[in-house]
């Protein structure tokens, strides 16, 4: 574990303690020390072991993404102990929070590369783009929510993702002023993709979204466009959330 992983969910005066124990009595149990200041830590890493690779995740920045993101503080206080479970979570306002397996492999289908432009429909609780943010130093995230917004600008700065771009705002849209993007993950279920986020895809690039109807099963899409042409593959069968629009 790095000092850069660490200092991510930590405050300082913890990271001292925990340094300290990590490089200078060297006899202790890495692991253990650690879990002292995350007492999450085992069962994020236990998350990864049994619930994305015995699954067929096999990235290891997805898998590193995965491993390092506290998935505990994005969702609500009372459900920290479920944080890590195998399955989504309410995060009020009628969204949720998508089931670990669901965001390890949408961000691995896209394939996002160091150095790519990401555009991300339905921040939520923020936890997706801080994966997102483990893969790519340009994120840039859109939500609806007003109050959903708040909480994850707060998490943001919390956790130092400040590199995160988001605005409040119809995700439908895009953000046609900083496009285009190499990739797009939407995270609602919308009944067509809109047409603006695949003027916004980049030549090359990538989109994930879930389509079909609201409060029914959805087919998780991979969108891909290669020379002006766009094509679609249906990757699994899924439930999301419905997509918002503005009133």
């Amino acid at each position: 574990m790095t000092y850069h992983r660490l200092r991510k969910t930590l405050p300082d005066v913890c990271l001292s303690g925990l340094l300290f124990v990590l490089f200078f009595l060297p006899n202790l149990n890495q692991l253990r020390a650690a879990e002292v200041i995350d007492p999450y830590l085992e069962d994020r890493l236990q998350m990864v072991e049994e619930q994305l690779k015995t699954r067929g995740i096999d990235d290891p920045r997805v898998l590193s993404a995965m491993s390092t993101v506290p998935r505990h503080l994005f969702v609500n206080k009372t459900l920290k102990k479920l944080a890590y479970h195998d399955g989504p979570l309410p995060i009020g306002h009628g969204q949720t929070i998508s089931q670990p397996f669901i965001v390890a492999y949408m961000s691995q289908v896209i394939g996002l590369q160091p150095g790519q432009r990401v555009l991300e429909i339905g921040t939520g609780s923020g936890y997706q783009a801080a994966i997102l943010a483990e893969l790519t130093d340009k994120v840039y995230t859109i939500e609806i929510v007003k109050p959903l917004v708040k909480k994850a600008d707060n998490l943001f700065e919390k956790l130092e993702y400040h590199l995160v771009k988001r605005k409040q705002g119809d995700g439908y849209y895009g953000w046609p002023e900083v496009a285009p993007f190499d990739v797009i993950v939407v995270t609602a279920a919308a009944e067509y993709i809109p047409p603006p986020l695949l003027k916004q895809l980049k030549d090359g690039g990538r989109m994930i979204i879930p389509v079909g109807s609201p409060f029914r099963v959805q087919h998780l899409l991979l969108v891909t466009k290669e020379n002006g042409t766009v094509r679609t593959r249906k990757m699994m069968a899924v439930r999301f959330v419905p997509f918002r629009r503005a009133r």
